[in-house]
C-alpha cells in the first residue's frame, strides 16, 4: 500500500510538472528583433508594431528594434514616412528577422491618365503630369476646389471681382480661360461655368487631381491652350461605407461633405456625395461699406455608379445663391439703384460616363446644362449654356508602338439677354474632331510620342494642333528628362468668361470680330530623386517653359477708363519662365514641400511691350508637416507668396497703386487621429492677417455714379467731390479681403463594414 501511495504521489507530481510546463510555455514571451534598412543604411525611428496588439516600438540609430509578444506566430508591420509599409508573418520560430529592407513609396509610380489618355505611371509618362492626392489637400481644408489649388506651385486662383468674388484658375501666369478643367477626363467645366464649376464638388469624393502645364489641345481640343486640371473622383468599390467631413470658421462659414457607398446588385456599386456650404454673416472689416466676403448658400449632390468593369455613370446637381455688395443690401433691392448689390443664382446639371467595349475600345460622354440668373447693380444678366460631348477612343499596342485614335464631337448652345454680348457667343457651335497619337518605346530609356489633332469649328473653320514629346531616363528611373513641344487653340467666349465686364460702370466694347487664339509652347522638364542617409528622401522637379500666343485677346482697361475694350492682339504675347518643386522626407516624421515659379509675361504690339494685368513675376508655395506617431498628432504649416501684380487703375489721377505689393498667406493646422476612422482638426488661416488696401473699390460710397460728372465725350470730369476723376470700380482686386480666422472640424468614416446586400 505504501509503495502504491508513493507511486500515486509521483504520478501526480509528474502530471503537475507537465501541466505547469505547458502553462509556462504558453505564457512565455517571445522576443522579435531585427534591423530596418534601405540601400545599406539604417532607418531611424521607423515604426514597428504588432497587428494583434497595440504594442509598438521605434528603431534606434542603428535601425534595430526588439519587441516582446506571447503570440507564437505574430504579424509584424513596419512603416516609415516615404517608404512602403511592410507586413511580416513570423513562422517556424524565426524571431530574429535580421535585416529588413524597405522600398521607397515613390509618388512617381502613381498611375496618371491626363497626359496621354491612357493609364500609365508617372515614371513612364512622356508628358510631365503633377499629381496631388487627398492627403495634400487635408493640410489646408477649404470649401471648394478653387481655393484648395492655391497651394500648388504654378497654380493661382485669381479673384476677378471685389464684390461677387468670382475667379478663375491660372497656370503659369496665364488667364483662367486658358485652363481646361476636367472631371474624370471629361470637359465638364467651361465657358459660362468657368468661374463657378469648381465650387460644390465634394472634396471627400476626389481621389486625386492631375495637372498638365502647357498646351494640351492635341488631346482635349479648345480651351486646353494653357494646361489641364483633371479631377479624378473615387471609384465606389474603393471607398468606405460612410464618411463625413465638416468644418466651421470664425467668420461663420460652415462646410459639410458627406459620402455614402451602396450596392445596386452584386456587380454594381454606387457612391453618393453631398456638399453644403453656407456663409451668411456680412463682415466689413476694411470699412468701405461693402461685404469683405461674398455671402453664399450652396448645395451640391453627386452620384457615381459602376456596373462591373464595363460601364460607369455619374451626375451632379449644383445650386448656389451668392451675393455681395453694400452691407445693407437685401434681395428687395435686387436690380435697383438704391442699394448696390451683385446677386447670382446658379443652377447646374452635369452627367457623364464611360463605356468600355473591350480592352481597346471605349466611349466617353458628358452633358452639362448651366443656368444663371444674375444682377450686377442695375445690369441684368440671364444666361443659359448647354454642352454635349462624345468621344470614341481606340488604343492598340503593336510591338514597341502604342497607337491611340480618337473621334470627338462637341455641341455648344449659348444664349443670354445682354446687348454687349459678342455675336459669336450666341447660338449653336458644332466642333467635330479627330486626333491621332503614337507612343514609341525606343528602348528601356527612350520614349517618343507624336500627336496630331484636327478640329472643324462651325464658325472659325479648320484648326490643326500637333505635339511632340520625348523622354529619356536612366535605368533605375531616378533621373528623368522630358522635352515637350506643341500647339494649342481657344475659341473665345469673352463675355461668359470675364465677369469683370459685367460689374462696375465700365462699358464693354468689341473692336472687331474675334479670331481664335493660338499658342506654341516648348517645355523642358527634369526630375531627380536622391536617397540620403538615415532614410531621408529628397527629390526635385524642375521645368523651363516658353509660350508664344497669337491672336491673343487682352482686355484693354487703359485706353478709356470708362470702357473695357476687347480685340485680338496685333502682335504676340510671350510667356517665359521656370518652375522648381523640391520635396524632403526625413526620419523625424517631417515632410517639407517647396515650390517656386518665375514668370516673364508681356504682350508686344507695334513695337511696344506691355505687361498683362493680374500676372505675377514670381510665386512660391510651401508646406511643412510634422507627425508624431506615438500621439497620432500632425502639424501642418502651409503658405503662399505672390509677387507684385499689375492692376487696372482708372487713369493718371487714380491714387491707387498700379502694382500690388508682395503678399503672403500663411495657415497652420493641428490634426489628431483617433484610430484611423475619426479625426479632429483645427487651426488658423491667414495668420498674418493680410488683406488688400481698404480703398480697393473706387468710389464705394457712390456705386451708381450719381455724383460723377461726365463731359460730352463720356469722360469723367475732375470735380470737388471727385478730385481723382474716378467712377465706381470693383475690378481692382488681387486677393481676398478675408482676414485672419480660426477653424475647427472633424472627419469620420466607417471602417470594417460588411458588404451591403443588393437592393435589387
Amino acid at each position: 500500500m505504501i509503495l502504491l501511495y508513493r507511486k500515486m504521489n509521483s504520478f501526480r507530481l509528474n502530471l503537475f510538472i507537465i501541466f505547469f510546463s505547458v502553462f509556462v510555455l504558453n505564457a512565455q514571451n517571445f522576443r522579435v528583433s531585427g534591423r530596418v534598412f534601405f540601400n545599406g543604411d539604417p532607418l531611424v525611428n521607423a515604426n514597428v508594431y504588432l497587428n494583434e496588439t497595440a504594442i509598438g516600438v521605434i528603431t534606434d540609430k542603428k535601425g534595430a528594434f526588439s519587441i516582446s509578444t506571447d503570440i507564437k506566430t505574430p504579424k509584424l508591420t513596419i512603416s516609415y514616412i516615404g517608404y512602403k509599409t511592410k507586413t511580416i508573418v513570423i513562422s517556424n520560430g524565426q524571431y530574429d528577422l535580421g535585416i529588413i529592407e524597405l522600398a521607397p513609396e515613390d509618388s512617381l509610380e502613381e498611375v496618371v491618365i491626363s497626359g496621354t489618355l491612357k493609364s500609365v505611371s508617372k515614371l513612364d509618362s512622356p508628358v510631365p503630369v503633377e499629381v496631388y492626392g487627398k492627403t495634400f489637400f487635408k493640410a489646408n481644408p477649404t470649401a471648394s476646389v478653387f481655393e484648395a489649388l492655391e497651394n500648388v506651385n504654378g497654380i493661382r486662383p485669381q479673384l476677378n471681382c471685389n464684390v461677387c468674388n468670382t475667379g478663375d484658375i491660372r497656370i503659369n501666369g496665364q488667364e483662367g480661360s486658358y485652363t481646361m478643367v476636367l472631371i474624370d477626363g471629361l470637359p465638364i467645366v467651361s465657358g459660362l461655368s468657368t468661374v463657378y464649376g469648381l465650387s460644390g464638388i465634394p472634396q471627400s469624393l476626389i481621389e486625386r487631381i492631375e495637372i498638365v502645364k502647357g498646351p494640351a489641345s492635341t488631346l482635349y481640343g479648345s480651351e486646353a491652350i494653357g494646361g489641364v486640371i483633371n479631377l479624378i473622383t473615387k471609384l465606389p468599390e474603393n471607398t468606405s461605407k460612410f464618411s463625413i467631413e465638416t468644418f466651421f470658421s470664425g467668420w461663420g462659414e460652415a462646410n459639410t461633405d458627406l459620402g455614402y457607398k451602396y450596392h445596386l446588385s452584386s456587380r454594381s456599386s454606387g457612391l453618393l456625395g453631398v456638399n453644403y456650404y453656407n456663409y451668411s454673416n456680412p463682415i466689413d472689416n476694411n470699412g468701405d461699406g461693402f461685404t469683405d466676403l461674398t455671402l453664399q448658400d450652396r448645395f451640391s449632390i453627386f452620384n457615381k455608379l459602376t456596373f462591373g468593369d464595363k460601364l460607369s455613370l455619374a451626375a451632379r446637381f449644383v445650386y448656389e445663391d451668392r451675393w455681395g455688395g453694400q452691407m445693407n443690401w437685401s434681395s428687395k433691392y435686387r436690380g435697383g439703384d438704391q442699394v448696390y448689390g451683385e446677386s447670382i443664382y446658379t443652377a447646374r446639371i452635369e452627367a457623364f460616363g464611360n463605356y468600355q467595349f473591350n480592352s481597346n475600345l471605349s466611349l466617353q460622354f458628358s452633358f452639362n446644362d448651366h443656368n444663371q440668373n444674375s444682377v450686377y447693380g442695375t445690369t441684368l444678366f440671364n444666361a443659359k449654356q448647354s454642352i454635349g460631348f462624345g468621344q470614341m477612343i481606340w488604343n492598340k499596342t503593336l510591338q514597341k508602338n502604342d497607337f491611340l485614335i480618337g473621334l470627338a464631337y462637341r455641341y455648344t448652345y449659348y444664349d443670354d439677354d445682354t446687348s454687349a454680348v459678342y455675336n459669336n457667343n450666341a447660338g449653336v457651335t458644332h466642333l467635330p474632331g479627330v486626333f491621332l497619337q503614337n507612343e514609341t518605346k525606343i528602348d528601356a530609356s527612350n520614349t517618343l510620342l507624336l500627336g496630331l489633332r484636327y478640329d472643324h469649328n462651325s464658325i472659325h473653320g479648320s484648326i490643326f494642333t500637333p505635339r511632340i514629346n520625348y523622354k529619356i531616363n536612366n535605368l533605375n528611373k531616378s533621373a528623368i528628362f522630358r522635352l515637350s513641344a506643341g500647339t494649342g487653340y481657344r475659341v473665345a467666349q469673352v463675355f461668359t468668361e470675364d465677369h469683370a465686364a459685367l460689374t462696375g460702370a465700365r462699358e464693354v466694347v468689341f473692336v472687331d470680330e474675334l479670331a481664335p487664339e493660338k499658342s506654341w509652347n516648348v517645355n523642358l522638364n527634369y526630375v531627380k530623386k536622391f536617397y540620403l542617409k538615415q532614410g531621408a528622401i529628397f527629390d526635385i522637379d524642375f521645368s523651363l517653359f516658353h509660350t508664344v500666343f497669337s491672336n491673343k485677346i487682352i482686355p484693354d482697361y487703359d485706353t478709356n477708363p470708362n470702357k473695357i475694350i476687347y480685340d485680338n492682339l496685333d502682335g504676340s504675347s510671350i510667356s517665359t519662365g521656370a518652375s522648381l518643386n523640391a520635396n524632403l522626407v526625413n526620419q523625424n516624421g517631417i515632410r517639407i514641400n517647396l515650390g517656386a515659379t518665375y514668370i516673364d509675361t508681356f504682350a508686344e504690339e507695334a513695337g511696344i511691350k506691355s505687361r498683362p494685368y493680374l500676372t505675377e513675376r514670381f510665386q512660391g508655395v510651401w508646406k511643412i508637416e510634422k507627425k508624431w506617431h506615438q500621439s497620432d498628432l500632425t502639424l501642418d504649416l502651409t503658405g503662399t507668396i505672390t509677387g507684385p501684380l499689375k492692376l487696372p487703375t482708372l487713369g493718371a489721377l487714380d491714387p491707387r497703386p498700379s502694382f500690388s505689393q508682395t503678399f503672403n498667406i500663411v495657415n497652420i493646422q493641428l490634426t489628431k487621429d483617433w484610430g484611423g476612422a475619426f479625426e479632429t482638426f483645427g487651426g488658423v488661416k491667414n495668420i498674418l492677417n493680410f488683406t488688400p488696401p481698404a480703398n480697393s473699390i473706387a468710389r464705394a460710397f457712390d456705386p451708381f455714379d450719381k455724383q460723377v460728372s461726365f463731359d460730352s465725350s463720356g469722360n469723367v470730369l475732375q470735380t470737388a467731390n471727385n478730385p481723382y476723376a474716378l467712377t465706381f470700380d470693383p475690378s481692382y482686386v488681387y486677393a481676398s479681403n478675408q482676414g485672419i480666422r480660426v477653424f475647427v472640424g472633424i472627419r469620420w468614416k466607417q471602417l470594417g463594414f460588411k458588404k451591403a446586400k443588393p437592393i435589387f
